[in-house]
């Protein structure tokens, strides 16, 4: 037996004949190969397909979200800008109705001034002739009485009368006259 066991270790020790167990192992894992390149590998590939794939849309959606944000900031400042002109503008429409409405009533405010100026001036004339008038005939009856107190005669006249009553107010009115000239030469 002793040969026998001889010739089994010259056999195991022999590197080129093939080991049993090698071979079911290499079967084994040729099956797992199989196995796994058929049914585990090909779903893992389409969901990191499709997960790179939403990846992709997301930074794509991301892209477009930032040229709309971009786009309607763009939009709002463009508005805005629109908003400070037109602003601007009716500020400017409203300060020129301002200026063209006060120039109305200061030109109103003249004419009004003017109307009135006129007729005060237009009443002192009448009042001053119905003064005058009255004055004439106050002054007349008061200048006959003294002048026929001083004659010591009657001056009942009244052609007579009437010239020194004419004279003496327009020694009256020469009198205003000059003052009114000297006033005027003064201002």
């Amino acid at each position: 037996m002793a040969s026998v066991t001889s010739q089994l270790v010259p056999l195991e020790s022999n590197f080129l004949v093939p080991n049993f167990t090698f071979v079911v192992e290499l079967v084994i894992f040729a099956l797992l190969f199989f196995l796994l390149a058929k049914f585990v590998i090909p779903p893992i590939n389409r969901a990191m397909t499709r997960r790179q794939e939403a990846i992709r849309t997301e930074f794509a959606d991301l892209e477009e979200a930032k040229s709309d944000a971009r786009k309607a900031e763009e939009e709002f400042k463009a508005q805005i800008a629109d908003a400070r002109h037109e602003a601007a503008r009716i500020r400017e429409e409203a300060r020129e109705q301002g200026a063209a409405i006060i120039a109305e009533l200061r030109e109103q405010g003249q004419v009004e001034q003017n109307r009135i100026v006129e007729h005060g001036q237009t009443q002192i004339e009448a009042e001053r002739k119905v003064a005058l008038a009255s004055l004439r005939a106050e002054v007349g009856t008061l200048a006959t009485s003294l002048a026929e107190r001083i004659v010591g005669e009657s001056l009942e006249d009244d052609e007579r009368s009437g010239r020194v009553v004419d004279r003496f107010l327009a020694d009256l009115e020469t009198l205003e006259a000059s003052k009114d000239a000297a006033q005027d030469g003064a201002r």
